[in-house]
């Protein structure tokens, strides 16, 4: 595991938050530092900050989603919906909000890592209307076009292809994303559906086949009244 944080006092705190859960720890203190340690040693998880010299966090989480799967969650002291929309839409699998707590911060590692070895190979390939989900390639198409996704909106899509038409409440596809039932991930959840609509849907703003069932969730369903 990797901690990629350039407050030298809060590097320490989390890696011994870390090794007391049990995980093998490097601390980097720049982004140069992160996305090198990353390519060499291929962490299971970054821990980054979205705030550090050299090259910010923004930019680290880009360049490794283009090369990797890994599970990355973002630290972060911005809190407006622009800035964490972009940390997901750039791939970061969850995030949190500075000031955390360790026991918040554990949960989630705890649950990004359990979600990564659910995201092994597995399956045939999930077809809803003209939307496919081959989850053993990891690779989603909408009409044979591919549709670039995060980890974290490949495993929510996957999860609902599996049963079309099922509706998913936000904590129930929060198992399959980030997993840690909070007010915050649950709003990380909006934003993976954001981006999805972006990416799927003919016309986002009126969506097809990501649908949002209110007061319960959302579901998937074949988009056959959509325009092509």
């Amino acid at each position: 595991m990797l901690v990629a944080e350039d407050n030298e006092r809060h590097a320490e705190m989390l890696r011994k938050y870390l090794l007391f859960e049990g995980h093998d720890v490097a601390v980097v203190h720049d982004g140069l530092a992160a996305l090198d340690h990353a390519r060499r040693r291929r962490p299971d998880l970054l821990v980054l900050d979205l705030m550090m010299p050299r090259l910010d966090g923004l930019d680290v989480c880009r360049i490794l989603r283009q090369e990797s799967d890994m599970q990355m969650l973002m630290l972060t002291a911005r809190s407006s919906e622009d800035d964490l929309l972009l940390g997901l839409d750039l791939g970061a699998d969850d995030y949190v909000t500075k000031p955390y707590s360790a026991r918040e911060l554990m949960a989630r590692v705890r649950t990004l890592l359990r979600r990564g070895e659910r995201l092994q190979p597995a399956g045939d390939v999930l077809r809803v209307g003209r939307l496919a989900v081959d989850v053993s390639r990891h690779v989603a198409t909408v009409d044979g076009t591919v549709v670039e996704c995060t980890p974290g909106e490949f495993a929510m899509l996957a999860a609902m292809a599996e049963y079309p038409d099922r509706v998913f409440t936000r904590a129930q596809l929060l198992e399959h994303t980030s997993g840690f039932d909070r007010d915050s991930t649950e709003r990380a959840i909006d934003m993976h559906v954001m981006n999805l609509r972006r990416k799927i849907e003919p016309q986002p703003r009126q969506p097809a086949y990501l649908i949002t069932v209110y007061g319960v969730g959302y579901k998937l369903r074949d988009g056959s009244d959509a325009s092509p």
